[in-house]
């Protein structure tokens, strides 16, 4: 009797099933000629993510449509002949916006009318609009022509699609209302194939904006960094006749700020040159996805936006390569003058020691030689009490000479008090070994 093998006895993985799944987390739309496609972008994340989120959710409910499951991050619904995508990503939401053929027959490229801009608008977003797409499919072999009649001739980039009968055209210029404008031209390709495409157009469109977010904070960041770099050429220069504890300990200060000021501007640009290569690596995959051949001269689209976008993405290179450099070369002029004026903290340290072992040697005559006077003095009150003594005893009717017996009791007394004066000398010294020991 055959089974079939399942999994059941073995311990799957918590992310199985996610991971399995993105792959068809987005799949491709079938869509059919003709049709206008609006794309909108809008940067969100954290507490704005969440808020469109909710705002989406609302609207799916209003027109009875089921909401996104929690955690999903795709989402498609129908409202009448209107499809309305919803993807939300680390950075931003986009909201594509489908309209059928009912909604573009007999109108001229991109009109959209009265009842789709109602609905379109009574979705409202909370985060910054960045992209702004209006692509429109039309059913024609005529495309040259056509793009010609749309799109100014002197920004004009076209490419034949690499995967049928198609061609995409483009100025990539904002329109009267706002609008990057794009035309697909169809003259063959299945609802399956076409819909894989303008996907990939989209793409191409909301990745190439925003990977070019990442210029203008290469240039407000690049006179800070200029100025870092010719401030720490300055401060070598410094260095090289610096003499002096005060001079060295400022600029090394000087040096630390200049590394706090490079590594805050750093650490702020590094999500942004980060995600602006990502973001440049998806547009040349897509390109080189769709693209096929030029067409009657006019740029393909891969040449248009290299000529553009290649130069901003090398000046982010490049900026950030130079951060890196910079941040280098502070830390080794840091430990190269840290070191510096750990030498001199050392040779100071060892003149404090000389001459505080100069003053220690003083205080040991000093100590000997009042040692030397506390046993005169002791042995002169310990003499002057004997005499008293033997006075008294030769008084008293004893048969002792004083001034005899208070001469011999003179050695005696000096050696006694010698002798202790000297071990207690010891004990102290011992007793401060010991502690030092322990501390130590």
């Amino acid at each position: 009797m055959n089974r079939d093998l399942d999994l059941a006895g073995f311990e799957l993985h918590p992310q199985r099933g996610a991971v399995l799944g993105e792959v068809h987390a987005r799949p491709f739309t079938r869509l059919t000629a003709p049709l206008t496609v609006l794309r909108f972008a809008f940067l969100s994340q954290g507490e704005v993510a969440a808020a469109n989120r909710q705002k989406f959710v609302a609207f799916c409910t209003s027109h009875g449509q089921e909401p996104p499951d929690e955690g999903t991050k795709h989402h498609q619904v129908a409202i009448g002949a209107i499809q309305l995508r919803w993807e939300q990503h680390s950075e931003f939401t986009t909201f594509t916006w489908i309209l059928g053929n009912a909604d573009t027959s007999a109108r001229s490229f991109g009109e959209i009318g009265d009842g789709p801009a109602a609905l379109i608008r009574s979705l409202s977003q909370s985060g910054q609009l960045l992209v702004a797409v209006k692509l429109g499919v039309e059913q024609t072999s005529a495309a040259l022509e056509r793009a010609q009649e749309v799109f100014e001739r002197g920004s004009l980039a076209m490419a034949a699609v690499r995967s049928g009968s198609a061609v995409v055209a483009s100025d990539f210029r904002a329109d009267d209302h706002g609008f990057v404008r794009i035309l697909i031209c169809n003259d063959g390709l299945s609802p399956g194939r076409l819909g894989a495409l303008v996907q990939r157009v989209l793409e191409i469109e909301t990745y190439r904006t925003l990977a070019l977010l990442g210029l203008p904070a290469a240039l407000e960041l690049a006179p800070s960094v200029d100025h870092i770099g010719r401030r720490l050429v300055e401060v070598l220069e410094e260095m090289q006749g610096a003499e002096g504890l005060k001079l060295n300990n400022h600029l090394l200060t000087e040096l630390t700020a200049l590394a706090a000021s490079l590594e805050r501007g750093a650490a702020g640009s590094l999500f942004r040159f980060g995600a602006s290569r990502a973001y440049y690596d998806i547009v040349q995959a897509r390109l080189g996805v769709i693209e096929g051949g030029e067409i009657a001269g006019y740029p393909t689209w891969s040449s248009f936006l290299a000529r553009r976008m290649a130069p901003a993405m090398r000046t982010c290179a490049a900026l950030e390569e130079r951060q890196a450099n910079l941040s280098i070369k502070l830390a080794r002029a840091a430990d190269l003058l840290r070191t510096r004026v750990d030498v001199e903290l050392e040779e100071q340290n060892r003149d404090l020691l000389r001459s505080m072992n100069e003053r220690t040697k003083l205080q040991l005559r000093l100590q000997s030689t009042v040692e030397g006077l506390s046993v005169a003095a002791i042995g002169y009150y310990v003499v002057s009490l004997f005499g008293y003594l033997a006075k008294g005893a030769h008084d008293g009717g004893v048969h002792v000479e004083p001034s005899l017996a208070t001469a011999l009791f003179v050695p005696v007394a000096i050696g006694v008090t010698w002798i202790v004066t000297h071990r207690i000398r010891q004990r102290h010294l011992k007793h401060d070994g010991a502690t030092s020991g322990g501390h130590d």
